[in-house]
């Protein structure tokens, strides 16, 4: 499928994924893959209208571009306050998620639970685009509950279309509010990857991202011989290393940047010294250290390395130097 210089920006992208991707793991990544577009965690839009760590919940380094601002809400007039913060700060998109079903999240109905309400939903959007003049997207589930037929992703997509919305994430499982917890509905909900690849039939100049259990190189191509790009999750935190390859799917005349690889240790090296600059400002070791588990995926002495950084005695007096002890233990091809 040929794509256009917008729809290659999303060709591979990060999901937001709350613990996982904060700013940390993002560096990391960025030094893995140069084109991926990343999102943030889920930003509730109360935190940062709010609370007082908002300069801390938007920090981001400018290396991680092109970068998303993930807003949670379901009040048209706050989300549209938080996108003006997006745009601020300098992210690349903000996007509306309409697809956690967390517990948290559901009893503040916003989230998947917002499907239910599809005109909020729209509402929503258009106040976030009235505000700011990024693009601004959504992520969302194929369905909740017992309203998960097509037509009911199809009317949401509609009224999403109606006002302009350009690129829409598709999870494709449904969400349970009751019953499951959110790990249970990253993986019990059965996939309908067919629900995504007849929304982009539907409305082929929608740019349309699947996402969902998807875990290697070849499902990523084969799934876009069906949609504009794909969005990968956790597969991308424990093991991150196959982000590199995923570089190789970008249209290299649609990149104003050669893709540049750097070897396992190479990114290790280039980490350690962010995070001495991060430990400089009060980090702790066991918050940096952590996001690096999944670099050394499928390489003899992995577990090793894991253990080595994960001890908790170690942990509290640490410094970067220790993972270049710990890297002693791994035998890499590359």
């Amino acid at each position: 499928m040929a794509c256009s210089q917008a729809e290659a920006a999303h060709r591979v992208c990060l999901a937001p994924m709350m613990d996982y991707t904060d700013r940390h793991f993002r560096f990391l990544l960025r030094l893995v893959t140069q084109h991926t577009f990343l999102y943030t965690e889920m930003r509730a839009t109360g935190a940062l209208l709010h609370g007082a760590k908002r300069e801390q919940l938007l920090q981001f380094s400018r290396v991680e571009h092109p970068i998303a601002l993930q807003l949670g809400g379901n009040q048209p007039q706050d989300l549209a306050a938080c996108a003006k913060m997006a745009q601020e700060y300098g992210y690349d998109e903000v996007n509306l998620n309409v697809g956690c079903p967390s517990p948290r999240v559901k009893n503040g109905q916003f989230g998947a639970s917002l499907m239910l309400q599809p005109d909020l939903v729209k509402d929503c959007l258009a106040a976030m685009q009235d505000a700011v003049s990024i693009p601004v997207s959504i992520k969302t589930r194929i369905g909740v509950d017992h309203h998960d037929d097509y037509q009911q992703l199809q009317v949401l997509v509609e009224k999403l279309d109606k006002i302009g919305i350009r690129l829409i994430i598709v999870h494709a499982r449904k969400a349970w509010l009751q019953g499951l917890s959110p790990k249970d509905n990253r993986n019990i909900p059965p996939l309908r990857y067919d629900f995504v690849y007849q929304i982009k039939q539907d409305f082929p100049h929608l740019e349309i991202i699947i996402n969902g259990g998807i875990k290697t190189l070849p499902e990523m191509q084969a799934h876009l011989r069906h949609v504009d790009g794909v969005m990968i999750g956790r597969e991308a935190y424990h093991n991150c290393y196959l982000m590199r390859d995923a570089d190789s799917l970008f249209e290299t005349r649609s990149i104003t940047s050669p893709t540049r690889w750097l070897t396992r240790k190479q990114i290790m090296y280039a980490y350690m010294d962010y995070m001495a600059r991060e430990m400089q400002q009060g980090t702790p070791f066991r918050h940096l250290a952590r996001h690096t588990m999944g670099l050394f995926y499928g390489c003899r002495g992995a577990s090793a390395y894991r253990r080595m950084i994960s001890k908790p005695g170690i942990q509290r007096t640490a410094t970067p130097n220790l993972l270049e002890t710990a890297m002693r233990l791994v035998e890499c091809d590359e």
